[in-house]
């Protein structure tokens, strides 16, 4: 498929009210694809909408709660009445709850695992579904760093995201034994982010909540995420030699020595660092790459 046979291809995308679902709506809509947006705040969806119909392509905003399955239903059946068939489905909602694991109350991770999981579980065997009747399709579950390589204080976060790591993984391994060549599942690992997650996380440490750096602009993972409707891989992390993408690599190689370096950074960035001392050390950090994999 190239960029130019985009055009018309429906796209499916949850969490784009803002960040890197809004950013990716707008790319595909300039590619001439007809897109369908899905979130909570109507206001914003509505908005986001008549931009991608300026911006070349078609679009229509769908209220949706990802984290209850008849609202995935409805989304899939608006989308199939107005644009009959769905070829790119892109599971990028998510939230977050940050503090020692105890200390924030059930009903917060419950919340995180519906948000982070059950609306990627939800979105996908939908998805799966429609393709399976169409004989062909893109899936793409937004995951995180975090589904390679826990972090202490993102407790849920981690959970729900080695669960999306996983179920990706296992959907591969389906379409594989199955022999069904026309359907992909992929998975997006970004690593920090400046969109607006760490604002809306709850927050129970009794600290700003900041992402932990090195800290990257969202059209990396936009660009991620448009790219794959082309060349579609299994795995993919985001971020540089000094973030995501030499994490994950450097997790492959020496996990135990990985997991002990993430623990210690998160809890000297959440806990113990001043700004001025933040800065001091992403710049000693960096230092620890010799050259970008990416």
């Amino acid at each position: 498929m190239s960029t130019e046979s985009l055009a018309g291809k429906v796209v499916v995308i949850t969490g784009a009210s803002s960040g890197i679902g809004k950013g990716t709506a707008q790319k595909y809509a300039a590619a001439g694809a007809s897109v369908v947006p899905a979130a909570r705040r109507d206001n914003l969806l509505e908005e986001l909408a008549k931009q991608c119909e300026s911006n070349g392509g078609k679009a229509i905003a769908v209220h949706t709660d990802v984290s209850v399955q008849s609202n995935i239903e409805n989304l899939t059946q608006i989308a199939l009445s107005t644009f009959g068939r769905i070829d790119i489905w892109i599971n990028n909602a998510g939230g977050g709850a940050i503090g020692l694991f105890e200390e924030i109350p059930l009903a917060d991770h419950v919340r995180v695992i519906e948000t982070d999981l059950l609306r990627t579980l939800y979105g996908s065997h939908f998805a799966l579904n429609q393709f399976k009747k169409q004989g062909s399709g893109i899936l793409i579950n937004v995951a995180s760093v975090l589904g390679k390589i826990p972090a202490p204080y993102f407790n849920s976060c981690a959970a729900a995201k080695y669960g999306v790591v996983g179920l990706s993984a296992a959907i591969r391994q389906e379409l594989e034994v199955n022999k069904i060549k026309g359907i992909r599942a992929c998975t997006v690992m970004p690593t920090s982010m400046d969109t607006p997650f760490f604002e809306h996380a709850a927050d129970y440490k009794g600290h700003k909540v900041v992402p932990i750096p090195p800290v990257y602009e969202p059209e990396r993972v936009v660009n991620v995420l448009f790219s794959l409707a082309t060349d579609p891989r299994d795995e993919i992390a985001v971020g540089g030699a000094g973030g995501g993408t030499g994490f994950v690599l450097m997790h492959q190689i020496l996990p135990g020595l990985m997991e002990h370096m993430m623990a210690k950074l998160t809890h000297h960035e959440l806990m113990e660092t001043s700004p001025s001392a933040r800065n001091l050390s992403i710049g000693m950090r960096q230092l620890l790459w010799v050259r970008p994999i990416e």
